[in-house]
């Protein structure tokens, strides 16, 4: 066969030149139709939403097309020339087939026909193989590469921080163990407790819930840096928004003020949603007409609008009065309360209409590195409220200074065993610094339109399911 040409080369480029030359194409059947007279192959490679047609001669390939079936996985090399149907420009006359592996017509659960996204969860290993799942695979690689250049662009710098750590950034405590001692037989201490200095690095490890307070050390060298990678949260939670491991973005600059820090914010998601736009038409197209109707007016709307800068107390005052006037909400509304997923949508979907940053929250709701404001009440905290989503960016100015910071670390009863080597940031140089986390499959259910965040990202871990 000749060498091969992807489908989305062929499909996306003025191809004119190519017309009546021999190329090779290889991926999986989607359909096959056809009579005794002329036989219609639709093939995709995983490379675009779109399938290339192969037109075929029954006579010549009798028994190539019996056992070509939907899922089959073939190669063909034939004449690219213009297509004779509507939907697309070329096609290709098949003059050879290869079969590299047939699919069994009676037990393929990929058939062409409607399939929910529970049933798709449970054909992990297959569902990548979907339109569906494919168009959001590929927009999930553009925005991973529209991360990485919006902050190199801007001068950040790419820092790793450890996946494996001794501290729980959010002081929830729901952080998975990493331990190499014997779960059956512990080695115990003189009070009967696990004696974690036998274990594989001296001490009690988890998996990391957040690479911040690591990143913040890096800010305070380099400047400016952001992390990119796995996290995880062993939060006994089956909502549709929540994973046990997902993908965060966490960016951490020094110098920055809370208007430095909503500006970058603000920027950050437009240019996510505008690359999104740019460069990921064909999947949006497709996703916008089967899953959100919505879905390419909103994130137009994203990109055209400035977004609200709103204190928390303002916030609680709009609630209530919606309360007064009849609304009704499931969780109740007062100041002091962690805001809902119901009560962040409605400041942004129903009062505002807008993207909505909720800044200066009640200092008991928030983490401890918030820096404080002069009220002594609140915090520099800020949160990036959208449609659809709620909360898609958690951020804050840090306390820089120490006293205030080792006050809060004690009212807390945060071991100081595990805050030491953060502290001493503030001992040794310590400058105002600002950062945030963006959750990266909540990104993904934003410019997708998918209603469930397991959907956004290739093998979901949530509670009782580790599959594949």
């Amino acid at each position: 066969m000749t060498k091969r040409v992807e489908i989305a080369y062929l499909l996306k480029n003025d191809v004119k030149a190519l017309l009546g030359t021999t190329i090779t194409v290889k991926g999986w059947v989607r359909t096959k139709r056809g009579n005794k007279n002329v036989a219609f192959i639709a093939i995709n490679d995983g490379s675009i939403i779109h399938n290339i047609q192969v037109v075929a001669d029954p006579a010549k390939f009798e028994e190539e097309l019996r056992r070509i079936t939907t899922g089959a996985c073939i190669g063909v090399e034939g004449k690219l020339v213009e297509s004779q149907g509507s939907g697309q420009a070329v096609e290709i006359q098949a003059e050879s087939m290869v079969i590299y592996g047939e699919a069994d017509p009676d037990s393929y659960p990929l058939q062409k026909k409607g399939h929910s996204m529970e049933f798709l969860r449970e054909i992990g290993h297959l569902r990548l193989r979907t339109n569906t799942f494919g168009a959001v695979m590929r927009m999930r690689h553009e925005m991973a590469y529209a991360i990485h250049t919006f902050f190199h662009e801007r001068g950040f710098f790419y820092f790793h921080t450890p996946l494996i750590t001794a501290s729980d950034c959010e002081g929830a405590g729901e952080m998975f163990h990493v331990s190499t001692l014997d779960p059956e037989n512990p080695p115990r201490d003189k009070d009967g407790k696990i004696d974690w200095e036998k274990d594989f690095f001296g001490k009690f490890t988890a998996l990391t819930v957040s690479g911040q307070l690591e990143g913040e050390l890096g800010a305070t060298a380099l400047g400016k840096i952001y992390t990119f990678g796995p996290t995880f949260r062993a939060e006994n939670s089956n909502t549709p928004r929540h994973l046990a491991e997902f993908w965060m973005i966490e960016p951490e600059m020094a110098f920055y003020d809370l208007d430095s820090l909503t500006q970058l914010e603000e920027e950050f998601i437009k240019y996510l949603v505008r690359w999104a736009l740019d460069r990921c038409y064909d999947d949006l197209e497709f996703l916008n007409k089967m899953i959100d109707h919505g879905l390419i007016e909103r994130l137009k709307s994203v990109v055209d609008t400035d977004f609200v800068r709103l204190p928390y107390t303002e916030g609680i005052r709009i609630l209530e009065e919606a309360v007064a006037n009849g609304h009704k909400f499931e969780f109740p509304v007062s100041w002091g309360v962690d805001l809902a997923s119901e009560h962040e949508r409605f400041l942004v979907e129903h009062h505002f209409k807008k993207p909505v940053i909720m800044v200066d929250y009640p200092k008991e709701i928030k983490a401890f590195y918030m820096k404080q404001n002069d009220d002594c009440r609140t915090v520099q905290g800020t949160d990036v409220l959208f449609p659809q989503i709620g909360e898609i960016i958690g951020g804050s100015v840090r306390e820089e200074n120490y006293d205030k910071l080792l006050t809060r670390i004690n009212e807390l009863n945060i071991p100081m065993k595990d805050m030491w080597w953060y502290l001493d940031t503030r001992r040794y140089g310590s400058c105002p610094h600002a950062g945030f986390g963006l959750g990266f499959e909540r990104l993904m259910l934003f410019v997708t339109g998918m209603a469930n965040i397991r959907d956004v990202i290739p093998f979901p871990r949530t509670p009782g399911n580790a599959n594949f």
